[in-house]
């Protein structure tokens, strides 16, 4: 049985790999010149220092069978992510936690005194917050929400939180005491080669050949016995019913000497600063020593026909121009559509494994 895998990303890989090892004959394309998506790392040639070429990715996961999944395929080194802020002319801790909390105030609440101040300051008159903005004003109210979330927000997805779901808000943005962990995940790490070695250790089998500078072209279906789909679910159907919104993101690239920031990610939350974040990429590998650094300052913007999308955009109310794709894409037997793009929804990189492995044991069973 012949299929084909349409992009060489981390869904891609994980999906060819379990198929290739249950005797299925593979091939994997992928438009762009290497695998690995927009997880791709390759080494800046000036300073050795091992880049995230289309931004930052950690992972981090609470999935134990994920976590040993990526572990047969690379070495992962401890990496604990420690953000911080740069709001009204100070740099902060993120997430919020009580070291945010006392400096922003300037207070030195004890964690039980920190919960009643936020308590007492937190919109309260929500009762079940359906935007971004009203999960932010109950949970931390006002001062934080403006300081740290709505100039970010705005920028990185060029809409008020008043239109954008308060799913995007996951989990309570704040902690009480003074753990800057940004995540909490159980596993977390870096793999010791990058991403891009890693996804090319998934893909090496005797089954899967991989086709780079190979767009998916329509007629291709045809050829194959079924086809996943990892492309966005709009241009698998030439955009037949119109472009669904996706973000990009434009990255202006520096090389300096020495360390330029002290941190892997420091994230710009007032409105006016036109970029989001700055992510200094040597800090990504702090088992390695470079004399030089490379720091990206990233910027969010609206995708165009030509562009890379990176995040499906998600309002409030949902989408009747989706659902119609979606009803459209219900009727390709031949295709599964599958990761983010395929499926429209953001998903971090352990999610993205684990609905892989997901619909590669659905596929397997029928």
């Amino acid at each position: 049985m012949k299929i084909l895998m349409v992009g060489a990303g981390l869904t891609g890989a994980v999906i060819s790999r379990g198929l290739a090892e249950q005797g299925y004959e593979v091939t994997v394309i992928d438009s762009r010149a290497h695998i690995a998506g927009n997880c791709h790392t390759e080494r800046d040639t000036e300073t050795g220092v091992m880049q995230h070429v289309y931004g930052p990715h950690i992972f981090h996961t609470d999935d134990a069978e994920v976590w040993e999944y990526v572990n047969r395929f690379a070495t992962f080194m401890p990496f604990v992510n420690r953000v911080k802020a740069m709001a009204k002319g100070s740099v902060y801790s993120l997430p919020v936690n009580l070291h945010t909390i006392n400096q922003f105030f300037g207070k030195t609440f004890s964690p039980d005194e920190a919960r009643k101040f936020i308590a007492e300051i937190a919109d309260n008159t929500i009762a079940e917050p359906e935007s971004f903005e009203e999960q932010a004003m109950k949970f931390i109210g006002k001062d934080l929400y403006e300081a740290f979330m709505k100039g970010y927000t705005e920028k990185q997805w060029g809409r008020s939180p008043k239109e954008l779901p308060a799913s995007i808000l996951k989990r309570l943005p704040v902690r009480f005491n003074y753990d800057d962990n940004y995540f909490n995940h159980p596993f977390q790490g870096m793999p010791e080669q990058g991403y891009t070695a890693m996804i090319g250790n998934i893909l090496d089998h005797a089954n899967i050949q991989v086709l780079l500078n190979t767009p998916f072209q329509h007629d291709m279906v045809a050829e194959y016995d079924h086809v996943f789909y990892s492309g966005t679910i709009d241009g698998y159907f030439q955009y037949r019913l119109g472009h669904l919104p996706y973000r990009t993101l434009r990255f202006e690239k520096h090389i300096a000497e020495g360390d330029f920031q002290g941190c892997a990610v420091l994230n710009y939350c007032d409105a006016d600063v036109p970029y989001t974040r700055i992510s200094e990429h040597k800090h990504f590998s702090p088992w390695e020593n470079h004399e030089g650094t490379v720091y990206f300052k990233e910027f969010s913007r609206e995708c165009g026909e030509a562009d890379t999308p990176y995040y499906p955009v998600n309002l409030l109310g949902g989408h009747e121009l989706l659902s119609a794709y979606q009803d459209l894409a219900a009727l390709e037997k031949k295709t599964t559509f599958v990761g983010r793009l395929g499926q429209y929804r953001y998903m971090d990189m352990d999610v993205c494994i684990r609905t892989a492995l997901d619909e590669l044991n659905a596929f397997l069973r029928n």
